[in-house]
Order: C-alpha cells, then sequence, then structure tokens
C-alpha cells in the first residue's frame, strides 16, 4: 500500500508585481496576447516557456512547438486558475507570481494513486517499469511501482503538489477575430488554415466530423462576430 506525503497547508503567495503598464483588467472569455515561463520553486526547473531560447537551455525545446506570443482566452482552459487570478487582478504588464500548489497544478489526490493488475498492461503489449509514461483508458499516469502482478500508477497531474513561480508578460487584449480564431483552433488542430471575410469563418483543414459541431459551438460561443462557418470533413 503506497503511503501519501502529506502536503502542508499554507496561505495563498501574493503575486509580486514587477511592472504595470496599466489598470486594464481582464475577465471571462477576453482573449490576450501573453508570454510567459514557468519554473518550480523547489530548484527553478523550468517546465514550460513561450520563450524558444529558454526552452533550448532548459532542455524543453521541440520542433513541433511554435514559440513566441500566445493567443489565449481568459476562463478556457488556456491558463492554470492562479495565473488567471493575477491577470484578472492586476492586467497588463510584467511581473513575477508565485503560486502554492493548490492554486497552480493542484494538490496530490491520494484516490488517484491506483492499483492496477498486470494483466491489463500485457493485453496491451505493455511491459511497465518505474518512470512510465502510460495511458490507460484514456487516462494519463506515471508508474510508480512494480511489485508481482500489481503496478502502482499515478494519476495525478505530474506538477501536482508543486509551488511554481511565472515569470509573465501580458502584452495586449486581442480584437482581431482572426487571430482568436486561431487560438480556439489550436486546441484542435496544429497549424489551423483559416480565411475570414464579411463575419464568414472557413477552415480550410479537413476535420473530423465527430468533432465539428463542437468546434463551431465554441467559436460562435467565444467570438460572436463569427456568423458563419464554413468546414470540410475527413473521408
Amino acid at each position: 500500500m503506497a503511503v501519501q506525503p502529506t502536503v502542508k497547508k499554507e496561505k495563498p503567495i501574493n503575486s509580486e508585481v514587477k511592472e504595470s503598464k496599466t489598470a486594464q483588467k481582464f475577465k471571462k472569455n477576453d482573449f490576450i496576447e501573453v508570454e510567459y515561463t514557468g519554473v518550480l520553486k523547489e530548484n527553478n526547473l523550468v517546465f514550460d516557456t513561450t520563450h524558444e531560447e529558454i526552452a533550448k537551455k532548459a532542455n524543453i525545446y521541440s520542433k513541433e512547438t511554435k514559440y513566441g506570443p500566445r493567443v489565449i482566452c481568459m476562463g478556457n482552459g488556456f491558463l492554470i486558475k492562479g495565473l488567471e487570478e493575477d491577470i484578472e487582478k492586476n492586467g497588463l504588464g510584467k511581473r513575477s507570481v508565485e503560486l502554492i500548489a493548490e492554486n497552480a497544478f493542484g494538490k496530490k489526490d491520494p484516490k488517484l494513486l491506483q492499483l492496477v493488475s498486470m494483466s491489463n498492461f500485457k493485453k496491451q503489449n505493455i511491459y511497465p517499469y518505474p518512470g512510465l509514461q502510460i495511458n490507460l483508458d484514456g487516462m494519463m499516469g506515471l508508474v510508480r511501482t512494480v511489485s508481482g502482478g500489481r503496478v502502482v500508477v499515478d494519476f495525478n497531474h505530474p506538477l501536482s503538489g508543486k509551488d511554481i513561480k511565472y515569470e509573465i508578460n501580458i502584452i495586449k487584449s486581442v480584437t482581431d477575430v482572426k487571430a482568436k480564431a486561431e487560438a480556439i483552433l489550436k486546441g484542435f488542430i496544429n497549424k489551423p488554415e483559416i480565411k475570414y471575410e464579411n463575419n464568414i469563418l472557413e477552415i480550410k483543414n479537413k476535420l473530423n466530423k465527430n468533432i465539428i459541431k463542437f468546434i463551431e459551438m465554441k467559436l460562435k460561443e467565444l467570438i460572436p462576430e463569427i456568423k458563419e462557418i464554413k468546414t470540410s470533413t475527413l473521408e
């Protein structure tokens, strides 16, 4: 039986504002352009960044990632809870934001540390070992221990239980409809190809028919300027 570490309760760490350009505030469904770098407080290890050079130095660079300022939609899962709360409060500008685990990727949940039978892995031709990342029934997990016919898998977020720090730059409010649409579509398509004209959005990428209705709903909900959406499906 795995023993879970006790997470000490702390008061939330306030954001440390280094620079503030304006008192402009943001709310849910607002689009903004941001830059950021996130590190673990315990060792300053970079785990996420919009800056290419920082990613390379931290050995987390990916050729598939487009680095640079990122357009996000507030309150729609683009950023973690603590960062969005800071942006709502402090608006535009550069600053450091320190977050305890509860306001970042959450506390460790003992219920998400589960025993899985070795037979479940063998059915998928997987041979588990400590540190292996797996997708089990649609849930991402990390193998912690392997003993006999049982495997302990941790389904918590890899950064759960960690206090973190972000260097963020909230650059500007985004009003361009095409930029907004691209930001939403990047959650479904790696490289969106779109055309926007006369309140009509044309998505040139071929889409899975099972998600087209959902994509159309989200676009019209978050970008009311879009009155019509043209799409094409995969064969």
